[in-house]
């Protein structure tokens, strides 16, 4: 059917004069008409188009922060337009409220609470002068891999669109205009970091070939590139080698130019360009990206009515599928943390926020994507051989060190607890040497099995103590199955810090305590001072639950059951002023709950634990009826790389994974009728919620394979094997996996 597409692709291009003469408005219609049937007959051969339910713009409005543009899943390029740097809402280069921007670069995060990237930025114009242009979104179309904008001014049409590797760019000047401009912008990025090399060279009328090197968030940022048109240049204006200006005659036909990127050498980014986009089919680039984005997203299928919630799912699953990106060329040369550049047989990759990214996308990723595992497992063990340990939050080979704790042991322990491709004894040296650094706090852990928070200057010991507890207990749990009895032993009991010096029984909080071993005075549950409290972008009320590997144990140290649910009943209607130097992170809130920022991604899940699933189920369906829409402002928090979509997707299919790593997905509430997985040996794992609806949104039975199954979770490895899972649901609390036996 590609053929077809191609029929369509040059029927879409604007006329010109050759191309009338070598096909007749008579011909066209012909052509048309072929088209038509063909194009009719590939959409019946699809089950589904899936692309069609994405909305791009859900979260470029309040504090969603995600990219706006043309890429492709997982790729190292983001297409798309740059604004100003207006504050923090801008982190992705662009946010609704905005209608000027500075430039098309070729590189941008997605919904992270710190700005990068911006890299290699272009901007069409017919103004020698001109440093910006105004657009109105009515002028913008947007779908995955595609993004356009008619600029305000200069009439000029702007389509954009890549490759893995490769941004391509389509420029239709306006038909009265003589000459066109394209400025190429090294100096600009998002507005976060500065410029601190450039340089631009043009090696032929239609070739440009240089770097930019910037030190932001990413510390020693590198980019290199190749830039070809699809006509011959002059170079205009020059200041520096940060800004060039290329002059052309316009004509009618459009300006094409093709980016290819590469973090080790412009050589390489040529390369990348050649295996990835040869020739100047703008129209059938649009259909490959349309066409890969449609593949990915049908990982999951889902059967709704319900259109605002498939618009919403299949968003989710486009915004959990920018990140992480690949970090490598196509012959396999990538730029390691050490700054050198190695050459690897494995997919190499960066943008790891896994802070956020530890609780639901990864676990995600473990179920949807087999494929990327062993390339993410070997890219984590290349960063801690070539850093020393394993990545914190990790950005275009750069270590940020940005938020707390181990978050890459659960990731890393989590792929092999599962039974992927890894070297578990590998896996288990990376997480032991991360674990046992001076680093971070970690001097003080083992010397005193906490951090005391009178002696780290870095503040938030309560965040930092409570997320490497959880991922001590992941060690210990790795340890235990490779029998290494000593390894297990000392992590398990750094894993139970939270109980033995956190907690306070007499307030029921996780508090701070002083090197003398006394709780840290004052105290208000409801204060949250940013940076420069016990906790990261949160308040006692949410970190009295981050306990997600012992939850048991955690109940115990309430003291019963009972006081264990009176206290998480209390989380969702308790009021209180956090003050006005809180976090602006702490959004989405449900009385302290805050399901904007990650460290209450688990709570709701906690009722399942003990016995009371259908108080979880119902804020479930609230968070996720309420908390998340189809507009731009769509999200109730910072994307954080997909993991507010993460948390989405995994719950509205029933599903969540509590504890860091192991693979026990806890029952919540399904939201659709029925959802496909396409799981790990190409197999189908389906998911059925019969009599499903708003009101019926508590499980009252349910069977696996045809068999009863009386659980309130199930295992990875129930999961992968393929198979049917059958919900009966009903608009009354049930005693569904209430029996102690059957919990969590």
């Amino acid at each position: 059917m590609l053929w077809g597409n191609h029929i369509i692709h040059y029927l879409c291009l604007p006329s010109s004069t050759n191309n009338k003469l070598l096909y007749p408005s008579s011909m066209k219609r012909i052509l048309a008409s072929v088209a038509a049937l063909v194009w009719y007959l590939s959409l019946a051969a699809q089950v589904q188009h899936l692309t069609k339910f994405v909305n791009p713009y859900i979260g470029t409005g309040g504090h969603g922060h995600v990219f706006l543009g043309a890429n492709v899943p997982f790729g190292y390029v983001q297409a798309g337009p740059t604004q100003y740097n207006r504050g923090w809402d801008w982190c992705s280069g662009y946010h609704y409220s905005d209608s000027v921007l500075v430039g098309f670069g070729q590189m941008h995060l997605s919904g992270t609470g710190i700005g990068d990237l911006g890299d290699v930025a272009l901007l069409p114009t017919i103004d020698d002068n001109r440093k910006d242009a105004k657009f109105s979104h009515q002028a913008e179309r947007v779908r995955p891999g595609y993004y356009a904008v008619t600029l305000q001014e200069s009439g000029i049409h702007v389509e954009l669109t890549a490759s893995k590797r490769v941004a391509f760019h389509r420029y239709t000047f306006p038909a009265d205009a003589k000459e066109g401009k394209i400025v190429l912008n090294l100096l600009q990025g998002i507005g976060w970091d500065a410029m601190t090399d450039c340089k631009a060279v043009q090696e032929s009328g239609t070739r440009i070939t240089g770097y930019r090197m910037s030190k932001g968030w990413a510390a020693h940022q590198q980019v290199y590139f190749t830039m070809l048109f699809s006509r011959p240049v002059t170079l205009s204006q020059r200041q520096g080698d940060s800004i060039s200006v290329f002059s052309f005659a316009n004509t009618n036909e459009p300006m094409m130019v093709k980016i290819g990127l590469s973090a080790t050498s412009a050589e390489n980014a040529a390369r990348n360009m050649e295996a990835e986009i040869p020739d100047w089919d703008f129209n059938a680039t649009v259909a490959n990206a349309d066409r890969a984005w449609n593949d990915a997203l049908g990982k999951i299928t889902i059967e709704t009515s319900d259109e605002r919630t498939r618009h919403i799912f299949y968003t989710a699953m486009y915004h959990s599928m920018i990140a992480p990106s690949v970090f490598n060329d196509v012959t396999g040369d990538y730029r390691g943390a050490d700054g050198n550049i190695h050459r690897g047989n494995f997919t190499n990759y960066t943008t790891f926020s896994l802070w956020d990214t530890y609780r639901a996308a990864h676990p995600l990723s473990t179920l949807i994507h087999p494929e990327m595992q062993s390339d993410l497992a070997q890219t984590m063990l290349h960063i801690y051989r070539q850093q020393g340990k394993l990545p914190v939050w990790h950005l275009m080979g750069n270590e940020t060190d940005c938020m707390v704790g181990n978050p890459g042991i659960p990731v890393l322990v989590d792929m092999a607890l599962k039974g992927y491709d890894v070297d578990k004894k590998a896996v288990l040296e990376a997480a032991k040497s991360s674990a046992l650094r001076e680093e971070r706090g970690l001097g003080l852990l083992k010397k005193y099995g906490y951090l005391p928070t009178d002696l780290d200057p870095e503040f938030e010991t309560v965040a930092k103590g409570l997320e490497y507890a959880l991922a001590d207990a992941c060690i210990a749990k790795l340890a235990k199955q490779l029998g290494k009895k000593e390894d297990e032993t000392y992590f398990y009991k750094r894993s139970l810090s939270y109980k033995d010096f956190y907690f306070d029984k007499k307030t029921g909080f996780m508090r701070g305590v002083t090197s003398k071993g006394d709780f840290r005075e004052p105290f208000n549950a409801f204060r949250s001072i940013h940076r420069q409290d016990d906790y990261t972008e949160g308040n006692a009320w949410q970190y009295a639950w981050l306990v997600p590997h012992d939850v048991h144990g955690l109940v115990k140290a309430f003291g019963s059951e009972k006081r264990f649910v009176s206290k998480l009943d209390s989380l969702f209607i308790v009021e209180g002023e956090m003050g006005e130097e809180s976090s602006p992170d702490i959004s989405g809130l449900i009385g302290q709950y805050a399901h904007g920022n990650e460290p209450s991604h688990h709570i709701l899940y906690m009722y399942n634990f003990v016995g009371q699933p259908w108080k979880g189920a119902k804020l479930l369906r609230q968070v996720m009826n309420t908390l998340y829409d189809d507009t731009i402002d769509g999200l109730c928090g910072n994307e954080d790389v997909g993991q507010m979509s993460a948390w989405y997707i995994l719950s509205s299919l029933g599903l969540y994974q509590v504890e860091p790593a192991g693979g026990r997905y806890i029952f919540g509430s399904p939201l659709f009728d029925s959802a496909t997985l396409k799981v790990k040996g190409n197999k189908e794992f389906k998911i059925i919620a019969h009599n499903n609806s708003a009101q019926n949104m508590y499980i009252q039975s349910a069977t696996l394979n045809g068999k009863r199954y009386t659980k309130s979770y199930i295992d990875f490895k129930d999961i992968v094997r393929g198979g049917v899972l059958e919900f009966a649901m009903g608009d009354k609390p049930s005693k569904f996996g209430t029996n102690v036996k059957d919990r969590p």
